[in-house]
């Protein structure tokens, strides 16, 4: 594209701007691309659904899969410097733009991991279909093989419960999952945090194999469940939900 072109060159795309609308209302942001960003139009039933938490003050937080960090820099601004944010983005172009609006902000309680979270920490193919700046970029989907033509990236994987028993994490109250296929593993690799703390989670889903896994898992620790949007309110699948424990951790 031209203006993708133009952009590059001239490191127009670099410009601050101020988030206009949502859970980032006010934090410093960058011009281009996804401008949906920093417009506050983006995917406005789940800003609802954080904005609904209300005071989150000294909460610690999880964003995994948090592309440019909207949602963790929003919520670090919520959660102030008594609370913690950790946001996991594997796609190294993605995480590059999460680091610098982490910077932009001054967010030293928002840790960034580039990596992604499973159930086995060590290395995997990220699949990139050679576009890194698409918000589609997975690890392999079950039945899925990276071949030649995903163009694969060696990406860090790490696990959550390791996390939290090295003390590098505390215990989340929040999690939110968004990482194209890949949340039941992600989850598993969370098992006995979320067996022991019951945060709230939100998830989004993209195929059948993620849903089965993720509520084999959450529906023995009392999850009530609510779905979010944006996409067709028969399926799972292409929407985000809310999973909210159903009794005090």
């Amino acid at each position: 594209m031209i203006l993708d072109r133009l952009f590059k060159a001239t490191r127009l795309e670099l410009l601050p701007v101020h988030v206009l609308g949502g859970v980032a209302k006010g934090a410093r942001w960058t011009l281009y691309p996804w401008t949906a960003y920093w417009r506050g139009t983006q995917e406005p039933a789940l800003h609802e659904v954080l904005a609904g938490l209300g005071d989150i003050r000294g909460w610690n937080c999880w964003d995994i899969g948090a592309h440019f960090g909207i949602y963790a820099v929003g919520l670090a601004a919520r959660v102030g410097e008594s609370g913690e944010v950790a946001a996991f983005e594997p796609n190294p172009a993605s995480f590059a733009r999460l680091e610098r609006h982490r910077q932009m902000n001054r967010l030293h309680w928002l840790k960034s991991f580039q990596a992604a979270v499973s159930d086995v920490a060590g290395t995997a193919a990220l699949c990139t279909y050679g576009d890194l700046k698409s918000t589609t970029t997975h690890l392999p989907y079950e039945g899925e093989t990276p071949v030649t033509a995903a163009r694969p990236v060696e990406v860090r994987t790490l696990v959550l419960d390791d996390l939290v028993g090295s003390g590098c994490l505390r215990p989340p109250d929040l999690m939110k999952v968004d990482v194209e296929g890949h949340a039941h593993h992600a989850l598993a690799g969370a098992r006995q945090t979320l067996s022991r703390h019951r945060p709230i989670l939100i998830v989004g889903f993209h195929s059948e194999a993620e849903v089965q896994g993720v509520q084999s898992l959450l529906q023995p620790l009392g999850y009530t469940t609510r779905l979010i949007g944006p996409g067709p309110a028969t399926t799972w699948i292409g929407n985000d939900v809310l999973f909210t424990p159903a009794t005090p951790a």
